[in-house]
């Protein structure tokens, strides 16, 4: 009986570098899109996947009660220093979780029906900057 390889060995190049223009991450998302339409990739992807993580509540991911947001469940809670210094935390330790992007200058206030945070989002694959603003309302939507 002669020996076959079922495998074979696939040997990436080291200091592989990010292209522009090609599609890194891929994914896909039936949120907000029309049918047939819900291809994501990159940025839009990285974002989709962020959201999601803050549509979560703590204590609802299976096996892990510790991962979600807890800020839909103090929507209704005054915000003071220690209710703000939660949620700072929080949301700090929700976009560390994705190693994709990168957070600074993380500002929580509250506007007219719920939580608004503020951030400045750097994309560390591409080295791409944008200020970001959720906003968590007592509707229970994110209005990005």
């Amino acid at each position: 009986m002669s020996e076959k390889s079922l495998y074979t060995r696939t040997v990436l190049p080291a200091n592989q570098n990010f292209v522009p223009g090609t599609r890194t991450y891929k994914g896909m998302s039936t949120v907000g899109n029309r049918p047939g339409e819900t291809a994501l990739f990159d940025l839009s992807l990285i974002k989709q996947d962020l959201i999601n993580h803050f549509y979560i509540r703590q204590g609802e991911k299976i096996g892990d009660p510790t991962f979600g947001c807890i800020i839909w469940d103090i929507l209704f809670d005054p915000l003071d220093e220690t209710t703000k210094t939660a949620v700072l935390a929080n949301v700090t330790e929700i976009i560390n979780y994705d190693p994709r992007v990168q957070a600074s200058n993380i500002i929580v206030s509250q506007y007219e029906t719920g939580l608004q945070i503020e951030c400045e989002l750097t994309y560390l694959p591409y080295n791409i900057s944008e200020a970001l603003q959720f906003r968590f309302d007592q509707d229970n939507s994110i209005l990005t």
